[in-house]
């Protein structure tokens, strides 16, 4: 092969997307979004660094940091908070969105149309404006005191915002389209006619639910979870906003050590431990859902 006939064979390689060449630039968008500051972050976390005037000065390997962040009680305690906190909501998310994609799946053609736009619309609004709206709704004066006392259920405002509840109610409410969306993609490749054979083998619609539909909506319920606890796990705008800035999970945590406190290895560090134990329960859900996904396959033959 010529000198000038391997650059020809290259770029029609590109222009015809053979080969590996239409994944070039998505890898080179990740590697400048995502794997350089990853090692940069990876750096300051395994180092003493000297910082003056918002530049890095001098910098030292440690391991001193990381040391800490696994001796300390308070790191343990947050993210203890956090993992409660992404589980909680994740497991409403499944309770909230499986019968709302059930709903899609055996309703009609207008009622489909309503599930998808009122599953759809809250994503188009900002994660911060609907945040906002539960602070209007739970507050001392919100919707739900105001409405409970013209009830005469209570006769002073309920605490609500600045607790746990609110976020989880938040966190919930802000999620659960993202656990619904992939259900109903799953559902939507539903063959009709097994709950036909279903049915006309004697059972009910409950039994149908239980031992068709549920078992392959396996790897919908697998991908929602693992994105509706990604979300939990790494959130920010909703903890500080309905916790009243007072609720500390990692994510907080990383933002006080980083912005206020100006301890970027700490923070580094943080966010290190952070990734490192959302791979962990994402690899836990990938496992289940790969064992369920088998467990189904096997049950059909």
């Amino acid at each position: 092969m010529t000198a000038t006939a391997l650059p020809r064979r290259l770029l029609d390689e590109v222009l015809s997307g053979r080969g590996i060449w239409p994944a070039v630039p998505a890898v080179v968008v990740l590697t400048v979004v995502a794997v350089i500051p990853f090692c940069i972050l990876l750096s300051l976390g395994f180092s003493d660094i000297t910082v003056s005037r918002g530049v890095i000065v001098s910098q030292t390997f440690s391991l001193r940091h990381l040391a800490t962040a696994l001796s300390d009680p308070l790191y343990q305690i947050t993210f203890q908070r956090s993992l409660t906190l992404a589980l909680s909501t994740t497991a409403l998310c499944v309770l909230l969105g499986f019968p709302v994609a059930y709903l899609f799946l055996i309703g009609n053609a207008w009622m489909r149309r309503i599930i998808l736009v009122l599953t759809i619309a809250p994503i188009l609004t900002s994660g911060i404006v609907r945040t906002y709206s539960w602070i209007v709704i739970l507050g001392g004066r919100g919707v739900v005191n105001s409405l409970l006392i013209d009830l005469g259920v209570i006769s002073a405002p309920l605490r609500i915002i600045n607790t746990q509840w609110a976020v989880i109610i938040g966190m919930v409410q802000v999620h659960l389209p993202i656990m619904i969306l992939p259900l109903i993609a799953v559902m939507s490749r539903h063959d009709r006619r097994l709950d036909e054979a279903s049915a006309n083998l004697g059972a009910s619609r409950l039994g149908t639910l239980r031992h068709v539909i549920l078992p392959l909506s396996i790897g919908g319920l697998g991908t929602g979870a693992a994105l509706v606890f990604t979300l939990s796990y790494t959130t920010f705008v909703v903890p500080q906003l309905l916790g009243g800035g007072n609720y500390l999970n990692a994510a907080t945590m990383i933002y006080e050590q980083i912005v206020y406190s100006l301890e970027w290895s700490k923070g580094a560090v943080t966010a290190l431990l952070l990734m490192l134990s959302c791979l962990s329960v994402l690899a836990v859900i990938t496992w289940l859902t790969n064992l369920g996904t088998r467990w189904t396959r096997a049950s059909q033959r």
